[in-house]
């Protein structure tokens, strides 16, 4: 168990004071369900007070915990690290952590949409040229990001970093701690409309993430995105070197061919100069166009771009953000089975059309009876659009990728909307909630369906998805 932090530094960079007797940390966790054996437990205040979790993330065995005071039942010395503020102190450990890494490539993404699959898939294309290291699931907030950096050892060849916002004035601050030398805005689209005024202050806040770029560094841009000018103004200003990717003929990062199967795609680009071949174990124009924006941040961070677009055919999207599986309805047959297109970790008007357009690419399988499968969508609500929900949700229903879905369930008030908005034939039920609507779409599946599940994470829609997977489980039982 290599050592990350030793107590030493850990003393002089947060002014704390320690007791109990222990030599260093070996990681950096703040959730006693995900705390490994050395880790420096972190007792942050959210939505529950960290201290009331010391003692059992020291039986759990962590190295250390950082803490503002002496939990209840905690002895006085028990391997203790005392501060004034543990955040700020957390924060102080990244800025420490970042600044030792003096090797890294740091590379800070943000977006709209797509900011944790394009994450995922740069540290899996970088991973196999140097030690790389990314943010974990979407840690992406006021925590979630001096975290990550605090966990980035002084080896670093490649660091990762997701950024996120809800409001103006969220990025910036986080983005001027990760200090990257490349910066990809993966869109601007209509999220978080709720907390905005319109998409040109959604598009400022994005921007925010370029007041933390070194000097001489770049900034990668959607070029088809509509609020490229405004983007690529502000780079200007800051004396950034734009590179943009997408289908326009000005794209630096171009896509120059598609080719898309039910579970896949291939593709051909010209990657700042150097043309470039690549596969994706996905289909979806939308997921080729982040590949451009991998790609272009990969060749920007110096890696070798063949090995990249080698290693992008393995990467797959993760849990909630397209991942894909066959779920067995029956345990003798083979043939007995659906496929889960996992869409359900968050939503917004363009993600969700997107995800229709791939699920209008699969193909259902026929039934032992020649009877054929469907494309069924399970839609939840998509939230923070402010005072024209409604209208987009019902917006949703005339999409032109809705024409290849069969059947459409929902649930939530705005989903409503786009439920009546839809012709009767595709109706298949609405529920208020994703619990109620849960049961109904499990019952109603049936060999060679293929199933999209996509909401806000609010809209809980990892429930459906959770009711699907246990059809299997519940096969296997028997």
């Amino acid at each position: 168990m290599s050592t990350l932090w030793d107590r030493e530094t850990l003393v002089s960079t947060m002014a704390g004071g320690a007791s109990g007797e222990w030599r260093g940390v070996s990681g950096v966790s703040i959730d006693t369900r995900t705390l490994q054996q050395g880790d420096l437990f972190v007792a942050l205040k959210d939505a529950r007070d960290g201290h009331d979790f010391v003692g059992p993330a020291l039986k759990a065995g962590a190295g250390a915990a950082l803490v503002s005071r002496v939990p209840e039942g905690v002895a006085a010395d028990a391997p203790l690290l005392r501060v004034d503020d543990p955040l700020f102190a957390l924060e102080t450990l990244g800025g420490a952590a970042r600044t030792r890494a003096t090797g890294a490539g740091i590379i800070a993404v943000t977006g709209s949409a797509g900011k944790t699959s394009v994450k995922d898939a740069l540290a899996a294309i970088l991973s196999p040229q140097g030690a790389t290291h990314a943010s974990a699931k979407s840690y992406n907030n006021h925590w979630g990001v001096p975290l990550t950096l605090a966990r980035m050892p002084a080896d670093t060849r490649y660091g990762i970093f997701e950024i996120g916002m809800n409001h103006s004035g969220e990025i910036s601050p986080l983005t001027r701690m990760v200090r990257p030398h490349i910066a990809v805005i993966t869109n601007v689209l209509p999220a978080h409309l709720g907390n905005f005024s319109g998409e040109d202050e959604i598009a400022a806040a994005k921007a925010e993430i370029m007041e933390g770029v070194l000097p001489g560094g770049h900034v990668v841009l959607n070029r088809d995105n509509p609020w490229f000018d405004l983007l690529a103004t502000k780079a200007a200003a800051l004396d950034l070197t734009v590179v943009s990717f997408g289908e326009a003929p000005e794209a630096t990062a171009r896509l120059l061919k598609l080719s898309q199967q039910s579970d896949s795609a291939s593709a051909e680009a010209d990657i700042l100069g150097e043309r470039v071949l690549f596969k994706l174990a996905t289909p979806g124009r939308h997921q080729a166009l982040n590949a451009l924006a991998v790609l272009a941040a990969a060749k920007l961070a110096g890696a070798d771009l063949a090995l990249c677009a080698l290693a992008l055919a393995q990467w797959k999207p993760g849990d909630g953000r397209g991942a894909r599986r066959r779920i067995r309805l029956d345990p003798i047959d083979p043939a007995s089975a659906i496929q889960l297109i996992d869409e359900s970790y968050n939503a917004n008007p363009a993600s969700v059309v997107a995800a229709l357009e791939t699920l209008s690419l699969a193909q259902p399988t026929k039934t032992p009876t020649g009877r054929p499968g469907r494309r069924i969508a399970v839609l939840g609500d998509m939230l923070e659009l402010g005072p024209d929900a409604d209208r987009l949700h019902a917006d949703i229903a005339a999409a032109p990728s809705m024409r290849g879905v069969d059947q459409v369930f929902a649930c939530g008030p705005h989903s409503k909307t786009l439920y009546d908005a839809l012709p009767k034939a595709k109706r298949g039920d609405w529920k208020p909630d994703s619990r109620t609507l849960a049961p109904l779409v499990k019952a109603e599946m049936r060999a060679g369906d293929v199933v999209m599940v996509k909401g806000s994470l609010g809209s809980a829609m990892a429930v459906i998805v959770a009711a699907l997977d246990s059809i299997a489980a519940a096969r296997k039982k028997r």
